[in-house]
């Protein structure tokens, strides 16, 4: 929200006279007009203006004990995991599974729930729905009480992952991890926390998330203001009065801010309207808005689907199939991703005998159709037009993520509501002072300022995790990291042995973030429990493997970095940052289905492909012999492997990457829905 020449709003794209379908030309001219408008050459750099200070005091955790202390702990482990979210719990439950118990969990906040731990605001619900969203509800035997949970049912069911695990014994709350240091001697990680741990560990599962470090609008003056100002992900209701589900009684007569319009926004900005004397909503760039198919559970279908078993599995499968643009027999979860999708005309890819061309120029004729929908509909429950105009979304629909609600729109028929487009109302002047924000000629005096401005996506992953790692040879993963990540499936990166980063970086992105960390935690824990029966010290990507990786995500990304250039800036398209660190950060370009197939096909083969072996009790480095049945796997491995076997040594040295990593055409599928979020955020 830096500073931005104001454009005219002039030019509005039309309907073709012949066949009542939207000017596409209009509309791409419209598009860049208003790409163009909200650019900022600094990128993520635009959100670090505020002073260190400012910014630690509004990422407090206002629901943890500040007088919390325990004695340091001294302890050698076998696995580490970093974030007691839904990722670090799916991988602790994946790691239980395979029978590796001796694991400790560190996590920053007080409780389990991660994301769900810190945003707590009115009105915070998923909007994925929660049957397909939360994790593990076959292994814990619980059924969310509705389509789309409410905040604090997500929060309380990782709670009772925790429980139903054995978590909580095995978790260090308000606890950082700070430093990971590689002892080659002893092929170990040693470990350094914020509470003087010293830890050592064989394995690190790094399950930080992307959703715990707010993010502040590179404004002036945000620390001048002397009302009351915080975050949406660390509401405070000792101000606001009320809880998650509105009712802030202490806002009455106070004049609120409300800063952005993304998904928390869109979910928060009801529940103030009810309650304050006048809501100012300062939008730079407004989502896309679609009707949200919400309804309490059926007990009716309780009893008939989900005692089956594997009927979640069955059912986050078939969503993922549709959101990436297969074909289905039946929609098993109907709601607003998939009935958006389905309606897309073509939405399967290209036909056999079409050119990519021709399939990404039907895609964009309908993907010109459905925002067209999108604003229709802000004309149908919007009465003022020209707060209408101000909401209406100007891109494709993946630039920015879709938002799922029913009570945004006529939010803004209320009296009390004044929407502020700071991209055509500032004149390159917006800022922050004592009494409230001054928007070009005009100044709002406020009592309140919430910032809805989002999480650190785009910046590098050790600052972020706030973590110094250090692997083999002094190599420090800043600096590896630093034009880009370089792994191996998104997992592991050569030069620090035995870590598993979950991340969707170079990794199979889908909309139903757990369905993604869920197959990265199988996947690795997959991997340690393969290391200890065959007795390796530590594994890591052989340099061809990961090279030949990164390439293969950067190709893909090429077609895909088309289609975001052309989108307004934002955390989906990494505030619109160059082409080369956006495609090394890019997800798996083929979709998660054939990502998450890929590492099956993996583990069915059992040769740990592409990966580095040392073994226990040895210095040099070989590559395990295995046979295609799993039964031989460890007879294989025991006995003593020569270079003179067949010649097999040499075959295996060539090849070093499964088939399917052979970059290949792309559909339309793989250009939208992994390039859009891949876009190397979670580095």
């Amino acid at each position: 929200m830096g500073k931005r020449t104001s454009q005219s709003n002039s030019s509005k794209p039309t309907e073709s006279s012949s066949d009542n379908k939207p000017d596409r030309s209009k509309l791409k001219e419209k598009y860049a007009q208003e790409r163009e408008k909200r650019m900022n050459k600094e990128g993520n750099n635009q959100y670090h203006k505020v002073p260190r200070e400012v910014l630690e005091n509004f990422q407090k955790d206002p629901w943890s004990d500040p007088n919390f202390k325990r004695d340091a702990i001294h302890k050698d482990i076998e696995v580490l995991v970093l974030g007691a979210g839904f990722g670090g719990q799916v991988a602790a439950a994946r790691l239980i599974q395979e029978g590796v118990n001796d694991f400790l969990m560190v996590e920053k906040a007080a409780n389990f729930g991660g994301a769900w731990y810190y945003n707590r605001y009115p009105g915070v619900s998923c909007d994925t729905e929660s049957y397909i969203y939360m994790p593990l509800l076959e292994e814990v035997g619980y059924i969310p009480s509705e389509k789309y949970c409410r905040g604090q049912e997500i929060r309380e069911y990782a709670q009772m992952i925790g429980k139903h695990f054995g978590l909580y014994e095995r978790c260090l709350f308000q606890t950082e991890v700070k430093s990971l240091d590689w002892d080659e001697g002893k092929a170990r990680w040693r470990v350094g926390t914020s509470r003087g741990d010293t830890l050592s560990a064989r394995f690190v599962i790094s399950a930080g998330g992307s959703l715990h470090v707010p993010k502040l609008p590179g404004l002036e003056g945000i620390e001048k203001f002397e009302g009351r100002s915080f975050h949406t992900s660390r509401w405070d209701f000792d101000y606001t009065g009320g809880d998650i589900n509105g009712g802030m009684d202490k806002l009455k007569g106070k004049k609120v801010a409300i800063l952005g319009t993304g998904a928390s926004s869109v979910q928060v900005i009801p529940k103030v309207a009810e309650s304050a004397e006048h809501l100012y909503v300062f939008s730079r760039t407004p989502s896309s808005v679609i009707k949200r198919y919400d309804q309490p559970t059926d007990q009716k279908w309780v009893k008939e689907a989900t005692t089956q078993k594997g009927w979640q599995r069955e059912r986050i499968n078939n969503f993922n199939v549709i959101v990436t643009g297969g074909k289905v027999k039946e929609d098993l979860v109907q709601d607003g991703w998939t009935k958006t999708m389905q309606k897309l005309p073509h939405w399967g890819g290209k036909s056999s005998d079409d050119s990519i061309e021709d399939s990404m120029d039907r895609q964009t004729e309908a993907d010109f159709q459905k925002m067209e929908e999108v604003r229709a509909r802000i004309d149908e429950n919007v009465k003022d037009k020209e707060k209408a105009e101000k909401l209406k979304p100007w891109y494709n629909l993946f630039c920015k993520r879709p938002c799922f609600n029913n009570e945004y729109l006529p939010t803004f028929n209320r009296s009390n509501v004044t929407l502020v487009d700071l991209t055509e109302e500032s004149n390159g002047e917006q800022r922050v002072d004592a009494k409230g924000m001054q928007v070009g000629s005009k100044h709002y005096d406020l009592d309140c300022i919430v910032y809805a401005s989002g999480f650190e996506f785009g910046s590098d992953y050790s600052s972020r995790l706030g973590i110094e790692m250090t692997g083999q040879n002094n190599l420090n993963l800043k600096k590896k990291w630093e034009e880009g990540p370089s792994t191996l499936h998104g997992l592991t990166s050569r030069g620090f042995p035995n870590v598993f980063f979950m991340t969707t970086a170079q990794s199979g992105y889908t909309q139903n973030n757990t369905h993604a960390l869920d197959e990265q935690a199988t996947h690795s824990a997959y991997i340690i429990s393969q290391m200890r029966e065959r007795g390796i010290s530590y594994i890591q990507p052989k340099q061809e493997a990961e090279d030949k990786w990164v390439d293969t995500i950067i190709q893909m990304g090429k077609e895909q970095y088309k289609f975001v250039e052309d989108c307004t800036p934002g955390y989906y398209t990494n505030e619109g940052q160059e082409a080369d660190k956006w495609l090394r950060g890019a997800s798996y370009g083929k979709g998660s289905p054939a990502f998450f197939k890929l590492l099956e096909e993996w583990r069915e083969a059992g040769e740990l492909e592409g990966l580095e072996i040392v073994y226990e009790g040895k210095s040099e480095e070989r590559d395990s012999e295995l046979s295609e049945k799993k039964s031989a796997l460890i007879e294989v491995v025991e006995r003593e492997i020569t270079p003179e076997v067949d010649g097999k040594e040499e075959v295996r040295q060539e090849k070093t990457c499964h088939p399917s990593m052979e970059p290949k055409e792309m559909t339309w599928l793989g250009l939208v829905m992994y390039g859009v979020r891949g876009l190397g955020l979670i580095w």
